[in-house]
């Protein structure tokens, strides 16, 4: 997988998440371990799941103390069984204590998004669909969330307004208001921007479909549209662009989206809505 994450941006967030854990020591570990204690702690999965943050974790206990030791049993976007050993840290106790948290969180929330995304990518299995993430997700934590949903089999949508134009229901409502129609809007944007720029277009109604066709828009967007409405929009674009339907998905509703042929469907809860996997550190 092609990943998103930078050592900068992970020793960054790491540093800071530290200094917020622990701005003026580990009060209770300084109170209770000897300073010279050694020892081991197995990270153990409570539940099932897909790794997604191995270098994360390990890069927590390394900004505390580059001596701690980080072994793993598992690599990024495998599958993990309830009880397995996925890690083992060994070093100074009093370290591995006061970084366990933050390891913990960034591993927990990471791997919960990548299990997350493989259910989805699991549930369109045997059609041409893809699950792409969204840009709903945690300040500050982007670049994080979207390496899981990698990790998880799904695909990253834009990564930020700089990459792609995307034309939505908010563009095209002040795209009205200058007088433009939708594809003199889309011609305008292409003839703003460079030749291998892409150009997607959220629609919300099937009346819009020709208007971005027209205009010769990349990637159309089928917003909170029916099944049924997806099936008819796959047939009338008919491979001129590439289609996207979103919208309100879920594991439930994406086997029959999947069915009407779309090539990609993105879910926002990929990384908005997603709950943390169980994973523990014990000593």
């Amino acid at each position: 997988m092609l990943s998103v994450l930078s050592r900068e941006k992970i020793d960054r967030a790491v540093r800071q998440a530290l200094e917020e854990d622990c701005p003026f020591g580990d009060l209770t570990a300084c109170a209770i371990v000897d300073e010279n204690a050694q020892s081991e702690a197995r990270l153990v999965a409570r539940e099932p799941g897909i790794l997604a943050g191995r270098d994360v974790f390990e890069a927590a206990f390394k900004a505390q103390n580059p001596s701690v030791s980080v072994e793993f049993q598992a690599n990024d976007g495998d599958s993990f069984a309830a009880g397995d050993c996925i890690a083992t840290v060994s070093g100074p106790v009093r370290d591995i204590l006061t970084a366990e948290r933050v390891a913990l969180n960034f591993v927990q929330h990471m791997s919960g998004i990548a299990s997350y995304t493989g259910k989805f990518v699991e549930a369109v299995r045997g059609t041409k669909a893809r699950i792409a993430d969204t840009r709903k997700t945690t300040p500050g934590l982007r670049c994080f969330e979207k390496y899981a949903v990698s990790c998880g089999g799904g695909i990253n949508h834009r990564m930020s307004l700089s990459d792609a134009v995307m034309i939505k229901d908010n563009h095209c409502a002040f795209v009205q208001q200058s007088g433009l129609s939708l594809s003199e809007a889309v011609r305008l944007v292409r003839s703003r921007v460079g030749h291998t720029v892409c150009i997607e277009v959220e629609v919300d109604g099937f009346d819009q479909i020709s208007q971005a066709l027209d205009g010769g828009a990349d990637v159309i967007m089928l917003d909170n549209f029916s099944v049924e409405d997806m099936r008819r929009s796959v047939d009338f674009i008919a491979g001129r662009a590439v289609v996207e339907a979103s919208g309100n998905m879920s594991l439930e509703r994406v086997p029959a989206v999947a069915a009407t042929g779309v090539d990609v469907i993105s879910v926002g809860a990929l990384t908005h809505s997603v709950r943390a996997v169980d994973l523990g550190l014990d000593v």
